[in-house]
């Protein structure tokens, strides 16, 4: 017996039977076959929709949970295709059968809050390469489950997880989804990754997703002419398929302006927050749903686009206020993190370009007179639309350190040879030292704290050997993050809106700032930088206010590194009462050669 019922595209179980619904608004017919008909080439047939949606369905008493299946679509042209469920939650493979999938998924007492955004600290993972237990093949949700201890006793409370949708082969950084809605099997599928999601908030650390939506695919994909219609030889009814179905991924941009394909793509990004729980979603490249090009120009715009990512977001936060997003956008625009009221496009956070790459430039350059101070202080007070937590900041990400880069300690050895060298260990831990006391939501690329070199491949694993042998460089890590999240309860300065710049030096190539959350002179950091393989001893820093202040970190500590200079450094410094830099107030302070130092305050005596 078959029957046809109102449910949810793809397949939903209903009492011992499966419920089965599909878009092909083109096809002459449409059924279903699978393991539980012993994949009969006819199939169940399913019945079009009476109200014109282009939706076909049915029931199947024989089919349950794990069953296998595919649709047969019998297109316009009389041409009989088998095709995968878009929506379906689990496949055996890119290329195999959707599975029926049972979401009974137990998570048990979770109940976790999202940390405020300004208390976050990310670290950005790939599950293929993070913790790879057996030669040959990928690391699993499980395996990244075994190195959360890992992620706590470093400090970060949140992970940004590359994109786990079904891709091509089992190796792939996955930024070619061939199935949105999949859970890639080898990693684990979606029981896997719910369990990673579970344990990861048991231990208080957030979960952001990685998804994909400027394109899908551009291989093993099932969605391509997926009812045989289509236009100029491109993708059918998922894609545009004129000039703006270009991407530097092929023809396979979405249409934004099809109704069913925008609730496909809203649809896959609540479900990331619903069914798994994940803490917030970071979307790649979105200046490719915004314009053909990439670029800014009108000719090219796609006003669909702009408003899809406008629905997106403000559904997540009408629904979602404290989950977040993240746009990958990389062009300066305030736009993008603006409210959708404002004509934003929404998101919580972006990516800044404007820090990454003179950051990098400034800590990778051989000669220290080539480093640009002012270009420095521009990197640490960008902000978008006045709010300091609407970018991200950070030296390294899956991006910085592979396409024609390597990780900065790589970057570096080459003028030197292997990365555990005097230039390499000092300049990158300057780098983390000003991504970690900037204004804004800084981000940290697995394996910077275990000073991995060459540069990201979905081939090559983490060295988990290098946890040992660079202690001093994850203790490092750790102490920058531990002052971030203030929790010693002396640097909530760090967390706040305010930074003032008090000395910025390009001849000495020094940069100190002020940071602070309600005052300067209650709650204020005053952070030190040296650019410079020189010390200095003594240096003045200007200040308005007296104060005591406290080393709580010192890049230069030998504990950190043998590559260490011992400059004498002072655990309490005061102010004098002496004008510097038209300041009426003066701190002297000592820094080793690349030195980052953070000052707290210290009680008044």
């Amino acid at each position: 017996m078959i029957t046809t019922m109102q449910a949810p595209l793809g397949a939903t179980l209903t009492d011992q039977a499966v419920h089965f619904s599909v878009w092909a608004p083109n096809a002459k017919s449409v059924a279903v076959t699978g393991d539980f008909n012993k994949w009969d080439e006819e199939g169940f047939p399913l019945f079009p929709a009476e109200d014109g949606s282009g939706n076909w369905s049915a029931t199947v008493p024989k089919a349950g949970a794990g069953s296998e299946y595919q649709f047969v679509i019998v297109g316009a042209d009389g041409e009989r295709r088998q095709r995968i469920d878009p929506r379906a939650r689990r496949v055996t493979n890119s290329v195999g059968n959707a599975i029926v999938y049972a979401d009974d998924f137990d998570w048990e007492d979770d109940d976790f809050t999202m940390p405020a955004w300004n208390e976050l600290v990310i670290y950005e993972l790939h599950v293929g390469t993070f913790n790879v237990k057996k030669k040959g093949e990928p690391g699993t949700f499980d395996s990244v489950i075994e190195r959360l201890d890992y992620l706590v006793d470093l400090g970060v409370n949140c992970i940004h997880v590359m994109p786990v949708c079904e891709f091509a082969g089992d190796f792939s950084w996955g930024y070619n989804p061939a199935h949105p809605f999949a859970v890639e099997e080898a990693y684990g599928g979606p029981d896997g990754l719910k369990r990673l999601v579970r344990a990861a908030h048991r231990e208080g650390i957030a979960v952001v997703l990685d998804v994909v939506y400027n394109h899908f695919g551009p291989s093993d994909l099932s969605l391509w002419q997926f009812d045989g219609w289509y236009e100029n030889d491109k993708g059918g009814i998922y894609f545009y398929n004129d000039w703006r179905s270009s991407t530097p991924w092929g023809d396979t941009r979405p249409d934004y302006g099809r109704e069913e394909v925008r609730q496909y793509i809203h649809d896959n990004a609540m479900m990331w927050l619903e069914e798994f729980r994940c803490d917030g979603l970071r979307m790649d490249m979105i200046p490719y749903m915004r314009h053909v090009s990439g670029g800014e120009s009108d000719d090219d715009r796609l006003e669909e686009g702009y408003s899809l990512l406008r629905w997106i977001n403000s559904s997540i936060a009408e629904k979602y206020p404290h989950k977040i997003t993240v746009a990958e956008d990389l062009h300066g625009n305030a736009f993008v993190t603006d409210p959708p009221e404002m004509g934003g496009c929404g998101f919580g956070t972006q990516w800044d370009g404007d820090f990454v790459h003179p950051v990098r430039e400034a800590i990778i350059t051989p000669e220290d007179s080539h480093r640009s101070i002012p270009s420095l202080v521009n990197a640490l007070l960008r902000r978008y639309s006045l709010d300091a937590f609407n970018r991200t900041v950070y030296t390294e990400s899956h991006d910085e350190v592979a396409n024609g880069s390597a990780r900065v300690v790589e970057e570096i050895a080459a003028e030197t040879g292997a990365v555990d060298n005097y230039y390499s260990f000092k300049r990158a831990a300057l780098g983390a030292a000003m991504t970690m006391t900037s204004p804004g939501i800084p981000m940290l690329f697995q394996g910077q704290a275990l000073l991995e070199d060459k540069w990201f491949s979905d081939q090559d694993p983490l060295d988990w050997t290098r946890l040992e042998r660079f202690s001093g460089v994850r203790n490092l890590f750790r102490d920058l993050v531990r002052k971030r999240r203030n929790l010693e309860g002396n640097t909530r300065g760090l967390q706040g809106q305010h930074t003032q710049v008090i000395a910025a030096n390009d001849n000495d190539k020094i940069l100190a700032y002020l940071r602070w959350y309600d005052d300067p002179a209650s709650d204020g950091v005053l952070v030190v930088l040296n650019f410079s393989n020189d010390s200095f001893d003594g240096y003045a820093l200007g200040l308005d206010f007296s104060a005591r202040w406290q080393l709580v970190f010192n890049s230069d500590w030998k504990g950190y590194s043998e590559h260490n200079v011992d400059v004498p450094t002072y655990p309490l410094v005061e102010t004098e009462a002496v004008e510097q830099d038209g300041r009426p107030h003066r701190v002297l302070v000592n820094t080793g050669p690349y030195g980052a130092h953070i000052f707290a305050l210290a009680p008044q005596e």
